[in-house]
This record gives C-alpha cells, structure tokens and sequence, in this order.
C-alpha cells in the first residue's frame, strides 16, 4: 500500500476519518493528482494525527473505498458504498453481518439467497453480497425518494408562479389577483424545496456515517479470521 498514491477525494475521506478517530476537526485538501501514504502522514502529523491513524484509515479506505452519492439539483438523495473482500463470507458470517444491518439502521428488513447471491433489503435501503475471483463484494446502497419529491415539487411550484407573472405581465390584461396566486405559489414551492434538502442532507450524512460503519465492522471481522 505504500505505494500506491490517492486521490483527492480518498486523501479527504482518510484525513476525515482519522480525525473522527481522535476527535478532532476536518482537514481540508488542496487539489492533488495523487499522494502517497507517507506524504498523507506528513501532512496528518503536521495538523496533529498520528501516523499511525492516517495508515489505518488509509487500509480502510482502500478495501472499501470512499462513499458515492447520487446528487438531485446539487444535493444528496442517494447513498452507496462498495467493500471488496479478499474471501467468502460464511453463512454464520452473513447472518451476523443482517443483524448488524438491522442494527444500525434499525429496521428489519428481508433476506433472500439467490445461488451465490445474498441480499438485505429494507425499501429502497439495499446490502447486496456479490461474489468475486477473490472473494464477496458488499454493496450498500440507499435512495431518498421522498425529498426528491418533495424538491421536484417544490421547483414545480417557483415554475408555475413564473408562469403565471410572465403571462400577467405579456397578455396584457391581468387576471385579478394574480400577484397573490404568484407569490404563494413560490412561497409554497421555496418551502417544499427547503424541507426536501434540509431532510435529504441529514439523511445522507447519517446513512453515511452508517455505511462507514459497517464496512469498517465488516473488514475488521474478516481479517480477523483466516480464510
């Protein structure tokens, strides 16, 4: 690993991560082609994290990778995270990786076993066990499908009051009351397009935080038992 160099958006998530590790603040990156693991310590050890933490967030990263959303007008409505594993899960392993599923995101859910295939769902909440040449690949993924409505609508409704004052203002002859229905058409579209983001950027920096956590859970478990 120590020659392998990371990008931008792996260098932020390690440099995050090890910060959480120590409880401190973020660190921010300057735009990179690509560091190495000694020149993320060099930097980590200058703004007060351990080497030692910047390498474990560093093996981290690399198995499992940084997380990837799904972005509606600039905001996150969908979640994902892939975890390469370098052997198979067994079947106690895999009933004990569903009951930390429905641990951390509180909900039950349905497992099902296609063949080699495995999956946790729970809505639009997905944990899908694919086999590879070497092993499982874990892919967690999630999509907030109400906030996108509720933004779409909202964007509806700040359309629909344009609408209206550009046909008032061309035709003309204005309908009465028109600059009423208009602003309470954007009122009502800003308001539903402010509660569709306030919801989906919570919701997607704990479904976040959740991933992270069962993909570090999930690595440490295997590593800890040979295959």
């Amino acid at each position: 690993m120590t020659d392998r160099r990371f990008s931008e958006e792996e260098a932020a998530a390690i440099f995050e991560r090890a910060a959480d590790a120590q409880q401190s603040g973020h660190h921010a990156l300057a735009p990179t082609e690509g560091m190495t693991l000694a020149e993320l310590q060099a930097i980590g050890v200058e703004v007060g994290l351990p080497a030692e933490l910047v390498a474990q967030a560093a093996r981290s990263i690399e198995r499992a990778g940084p997380p990837a959303t799904r972005s509606f007008l600039g905001l996150p409505v969908g979640v994902s995270r892939t975890v390469e594993l370098s052997r198979r899960l067994s079947e106690d392993e895999w009933e004990r990786l569903v009951v930390d599923l429905r641990e951390t995101f509180d909900a039950r859910g349905v497992a099902r076993t296609d063949g080699s295939f495995r999956q946790w769902t729970n809505g639009n909440l997905q944990a899908l066990l694919e086999p590879t040449a070497g092993g499982h690949r874990l892919r967690l993924r999630t999509y907030k499908a109400d906030a996108r409505l509720l933004m779409t609508a909202g964007v509806g409704g700040a359309v629909s009051a344009v609408v209206v004052i550009l046909g008032n203002l061309a035709g003309g002859v204005a309908t009465p009351g028109w600059w009423g229905k208009a602003a309470a058409l954007a009122l009502l579209g800003l308001g539903a397009y402010a509660l569709g983001a306030a919801r989906v950027v919570r919701w997607a920096r704990t479904r976040g935080r959740q991933m992270e956590g069962v993909a570090d859970r999930l690595l440490a478990a295997t590593s800890e038992r040979p295959s």
